[in-house]
């Protein structure tokens, strides 16, 4: 476990200059970074959420995605998810990696249309995944993620948010009171500002891809991972 105190916090203007850094000057694409990071979420996921003690052979995980890199990492994770033996879901309401949802179905994770009431929620899934927004997002939500951020915030299962919980401020966090609650919280390559506000039972960093390079040029902390592991809880 390493101490996240003496981790560097990213700011949003940071966060998306380390991005597209590794986009330029590290030649990744968006197809590499999205299936390692949706890669890590899973193994997390598996961690964190083993079937064991859930109590089911095949437990059900709900993906809720948004539109931008954020949701396209949950799409990924679905599917390694799937792979793992959960029983997964998607719900994606505006579909902009249509690839990634041909993927999802062809491993028989369910693609859902309509995000179901809390109570069906809680009754039908054993975690949700909140791939909703991620550090670039901005301002207030607007429909219909609104409405999406209000119905899981009714539900009583635990959740599970990637590098920031949906509704939070990237840097002052819940500032609204109408974020998401997560359980726990995974960052992807770094944590961001927000996650000081962070006050739920688990939190991990994942992903092994920033060069050593990166991580001095912003003073990153790369973090001890074991063996071949995606990720270390802090």
């Amino acid at each position: 476990m390493m101490n996240r105190h003496k981790l560097k916090l990213l700011g949003q203007q940071e966060a998306q200059a380390v991005e597209r850094e590794l986009y330029t000057e590290y030649q990744f694409s968006l197809d590499q970074l999205m299936e390692l990071a949706g890669l890590c979420v899973a193994e997390v996921i598996t961690e964190c959420y083993p079937a064991v003690e859930l109590g089911k052979e095949s437990p059900a995980v709900l993906f809720c995605c948004g539109p931008g890199n954020n949701g396209g990492d949950g799409l990924v994770a679905a599917r390694h998810l799937q792979c793992f033996g959960y029983s997964t879901a998607v719900f994606y309401p505006k579909r902009r990696f249509q690839r990634l949802i041909a993927q999802c179905r062809n491993m028989d994770v369910a693609v859902i249309d309509e995000l179901p009431s809390a109570n069906v929620i809680n009754s039908t899934f054993d975690i949700i995944v909140d791939t909703l927004f991620g550090f670039s997002f901005k301002g207030a939500p607007r429909p219909p993620f609104d409405a999406i951020l209000a119905t899981l915030a009714q539900t009583t299962i635990p959740i599970v948010s990637v590098d920031i919980p949906s509704g939070w401020h990237v840097e002052e966090g819940d500032m609204s009171g109408k974020g998401l609650k997560p359980d726990t919280l995974i960052s992807i390559t770094s944590p961001l500002k927000c996650t000081a506000h962070f006050k739920g039972k688990n939190h991990y960093i994942g992903t092994r891809m920033i060069p050593k390079s990166l991580a001095a040029k912003y003073d990153l902390q790369i973090p001890l991972y074991k063996g071949t592991a995606q990720f270390v809880k802090l």
